[in-house]
C-alpha cells in the first residue's frame, strides 16, 4: 500500500473521530435543562425525610433511640468567600451549594454556579448522620437540630467559620459542626458527643450524596460528553466509576482503608472523604425512589459514660482543581477524567499550567506556547517525515512515469517503485508518522482542554472570551481550514485522481467539524498547522538547495 492510501486512511480516521465528537455533542444538547430555582428556600421541609429502605444505611438495632420528629425549622444560610450554602436543620443536610467564584453563565457573572440543589425538577444534596445502637438517623426519620441563628457569614479577616447544630438525645448532647475555610471548597463535618448517661453510647458516621439522573446544562457543544456519575476508590482500582445506568443495574459495595466517594460531572464534583486511618464501607446504588446514592459508612465509635467522643469526615463541593484534590486524599485527583490517554493529557496540563503561571498570564497564549513545546519535542520525527515527503515530491515525476509505463502490470509497478525508493532512499511511510503521532496528542489535548476548569470562561483576545466553548463567529475554524489547505499544497499530491479529490476536500470537511470545537482546541490546531507549514517550507528549501 502506497503512502497516499495511508494518508487517506489517516484522513478518514480523523473524520470519523470528528463525527463521533459531534454525535455526542448532539446527544448532549438534546438533554433538557433543569429548573435552577430552589424550592421554598425559606423552609426546611423542602428536602423529604428518609422513608424508604436504603435511604439511610441501616445499623440501628430494634428498640434503639429514635429521632426527634418535631416540626422543621427554617433553613440555615451560610455565606463565605467561596459558597452560598443552605443547611436543613432536619438531619443537618446541605441542600444548596452555589459557587461564588464560578458564574453559572459568562453573561451573568453575578449569578453563582448552582452545584447542589433541591429544585422542582431535580435533587442533588449532601446528607450525613449517625447510625447504629444510638444512631440519630433511621428509616423512620431524621433528627431536628437547633442552631443559635439562621444566618452565618465569613467576616473580613476571618479565616474559618464554624456552624454548630445541637441535638439533645436522652443523656447525650450531640453537636454537629460544619467548618468552612477561606479560599477552600473543603468543608469539615464533625460530630461531638457528650455522654452524661450511665451506659456507653455507640454509633457510626455516614455521609452520602443523593442525586437524580438529570444532566447539567452544557456549557456549549463540546464534542464528547463528559462523564456523569459516581466514582470511588476500591482495593483494586484507584478510580472506579459507574454511570447512573450501571449503578441501577449493579450496586457497588467495597471496603477499604481511607478512600473517598464522589459525584462527578463536567468541571465540578462533590465528594465525601471519611477518616483515612480506618476501614470504611462505600456504596453506590439506586434507591427505590429512583434517586441514586453514593455513600460511606465508618466503623462505630463508642463513648464511655461521662465521656466525650468525636466522629469526623470532610465534604468537598467545588471545581476539579487537580492540585487541591491531590492534597485532600490519594487518587481523588483522578476524578479529573482525562480518559484512556490520561498519560498524555496529565503531563500536558502540567506544562500548560506552568506556562500560564510563570510565562504568560493568559490561557490562550499558554496553549500556543504549549503547541510550540509539543512541536519542538516531536521535531526530530516530524522533520524526518517532512523530509521524506519532500523527497517524494521531488521524485513525483519519475513515479508518475513508472505508473504510466506499468499501468497494466501492478506487480512490476510495485517492484520498480520499490527500486526507486531504495535507490533514492525514500521512506514512503515517513510522511505518515507525524500524523500518527499527532492524533494521540490531539485526542489527549482535547480531553485535557475539556476537563480543565481553569479554561471555563477564560478569555483570549478580541472576540474569544471563553476558551472552553466554540468561536461564536466561526472565524477560528475557517482560519484552521485555510492553514490545512496551505499545508496540503506543500506536500506531494496523490497521483490517483480520486484520492487527490478526497484529499482536497479534507480541509473543507475538517473546517465543518471544527465549527463546534472549543476555541482553545482550535487555537492549538491553528498554531500546530502554522508551525508545520513553516517547518515544511524551510526543509523543502533546504532539500532544493542541496539538490542544485
Amino acid at each position: 500500500m502506497d503512502w497516499q492510501r495511508y494518508a487517506l486512511l489517516g484522513g478518514i480516521a480523523a473524520v470519523l473521530l470528528a463525527l463521533i465528537f459531534q454525535w455526542n455533542a448532539f446527544q448532549e444538547r438534546r438533554a433538557p435543562e433543569i429548573d435552577r430555582e430552589i424550592v421554598n428556600t425559606g423552609q426546611a421541609g423542602t428536602v423529604p425525610t428518609p422513608g424508604e429502605e436504603g435511604d439511610v444505611p441501616q445499623l440501628q438495632q430494634p428498640g434503639s433511640t429514635g429521632p426527634d420528629l418535631a416540626d422543621d425549622g427554617k433553613l440555615i444560610s451560610v455565606t463565605t468567600d467561596e459558597f452560598e450554602l443552605l443547611i436543613n436543620p432536619r438531619g443537618g443536610d446541605i441542600v444548596k451549594v452555589a459557587l461564588r467564584q464560578h458564574a453559572q453563565e459568562r453573561e451573568t457573572p453575578d449569578q453563582p454556579l448552582l452545584l447542589l440543589k433541591q429544585t422542582r425538577d431535580s435533587t442533588y444534596i449532601s446528607q450525613s448522620g449517625l447510625i447504629g445502637d444510638n444512631g440519630t438517623d433511621s428509616a423512620k426519620g431524621r433528627p431536628l437540630f437547633h442552631a443559635e441563628k439562621n444566618s452565618y457569614a465569613l467576616e473580613e479577616g476571618q479565616d474559618t467559620l464554624t456552624v454548630d447544630l445541637k441535638l439533645q438525645q436522652g443523656d447525650a448532647e450531640i453537636t454537629k459542626s460544619f467548618t468552612f475555610h477561606r479560599g477552600d471548597y473543603l468543608i469539615d463535618v464533625n460530630y461531638k458527643v457528650q455522654n452524661s448517661g450511665s451506659t456507653p453510647w455507640s454509633a457510626a458516621l455516614y455521609g452520602q450524596i443523593k442525586r437524580d439522573a438529570h444532566v447539567p446544562a452544557s456549557d456549549a457543544g463540546l464534542g464528547m460528553s463528559p462523564f456523569l456519575g459516581g466514582a470511588l476508590r476500591t482495593p483494586d482500582e484507584n478510580y472506579y466509576k459507574r454511570d447512573f445506568e450501571e449503578m441501577a443495574e449493579e450496586p457497588t459495595t467495597v471496603k477499604i482503608e481511607g478512600g473517598w466517594v464522589a459525584m462527578v460531572q463536567h468541571y465540578f464534583l462533590s465528594a465525601w472523604i471519611p477518616e483515612q486511618e480506618v476501614r470504611n464501607t462505600f456504596e453506590m446504588r439506586q434507591l427505590k425512589s429512583g434517586l441514586y446514592v453514593m455513600r460511606f459508612v465508618s466503623p462505630p465509635v463508642q463513648v464511655a459514660p461521662g465521656g466525650e467522643g468525636e466522629l469526623h469526615a470532610s465534604f468537598y463541593a467545588g471545581p476539579k482543581d487537580v492540585y487541591r484534590l491531590e492534597e485532600i486524599s490519594p487518587y481523588l485527583d483522578l476524578t479529573v477524567d482525562y480518559g484512556w490517554l490520561w498519560w498524555i493529557a496529565k503531563p500536558l496540563f502540567r506544562v500548560l499550567n506552568f506556562i500560564h503561571e510563570h510565562i504568560v498570564d493568559n490561557w490562550g497564549w499558554a496553549i500556543i506556547l504549549l503547541t510550540v513545546f509539543i512541536k519542538a519535542l516531536l521535531y526530530p520525527l516530524s522533520s524526518a517525515g517532512i523530509k521524506s515527503m519532500a523527497r517524494m515530491r521531488k521524485f513525483a515525476p519519475q513515479m508518475k512515469k513508472l505508473q504510466e509505463q506499468y499501468k497494466d502490470n501492478r506487480q512490476k509497478l510495485a517492484e520498480e517503485t520499490m527500486k526507486l525508493y531504495r535507490r533514492e532512499k525514500i521512506n514512503p511511510m515517513g510522511g505518515c508518522f507525524p500524523i500518527l503521532l499527532q492524533m494521540p496528542v490531539f485526542i489527549g489535548l482535547y480531553w485535557m482542554l475539556m476537563e480543565t476548569v481553569e479554561l471555563r470562561h477564560a478569555p483570549w483576545i478580541l472576540w474569544i472570551n471563553d476558551l472552553s466553548v466554540k468561536d461564536p463567529y466561526f472565524i477560528l475554524p475557517v482560519i484552521m481550514g485555510a492553514s490545512m489547505w496551505l499545508m496540503q499544497k506543500l506536500q506531494p499530491q496523490p497521483s490517483d485522481p480520486t484520492q487527490a479529490r478526497i484529499m482536497q476536500l479534507m480541509p473543507v470537511m475538517m473546517t465543518f467539524f471544527f465549527l463546534w470545537f472549543p476555541a482553545g482546541l482550535v487555537i492549538y490546531w491553528i498554531a500546530n498547522n502554522l508551525i508545520t507549514i513553516s517547518q515544511t517550507w524551510y526543509l523543502n528549501k533546504q532539500i532544493e538547495t542541496a539538490g542544485n
